[in-house]
């Protein structure tokens, strides 16, 4: 990501920050209506579920500038991610919600150049998300178990 895109990205995320709840929350109700279906891999309390996606959002989010932070944030992300039941199609779907979340919420502010800097960041998450997720795909059976409790997020 080039520098401007990462400022553009934080200054954005910075301002959204006080409603964050309700980013995250017209997030999954958008995700949700492009795919039904991925409602079923969230069985933990919505509440919490985005309480989280916001911590791991601002998370990304300050460690941008840090493109090897970002790596180390996201990987087990992405790891994680494929034992709830996440696949290679639903990334697509997570990109159009974040960035009409976004949209939505920042309003006439949301110009070409901020959604191409948030293109951008979710490119990055998403890339080293899957690259993660494949390297465990190929492991040995058994070699990788996720606690039974744990679920998307």
């Amino acid at each position: 990501m080039a520098i401007d895109q990462v400022e553009l990205v934080k200054s954005s995320f910075a301002s959204i920050r006080p409603v964050a709840d309700a980013v995250a929350a017209r997030f999954y109700s958008r995700l949700f209506a492009l795919d039904p279906a991925l409602r079923a891999l969230f069985h933990a309390d919505m509440f919490q579920q985005r309480h989280k996606f916001v911590q791991t959002l601002h998370a990304i989010v300050v460690a941008l500038d840090h493109p090897a932070l970002v790596v180390a944030e996201v990987a087990a992300l992405g790891q994680r991610h494929t034992s709830y039941g996440v696949v290679g199609e639903h990334f697509a779907l997570v990109e159009d919600a974040l960035l009409w979340s976004l949209a939505q919420e920042l309003g006439e502010r949301w110009t070409p150049e901020l959604a191409a800097a948030w293109r951008a960041a979710y490119t990055l998450v998403a890339a080293t998300m899957q690259a993660a997720a494949s390297s465990i795909s190929h492991a040995p059976l058994g070699a990788l178990q996720a606690p039974a409790d744990q679920r998307a997020g």
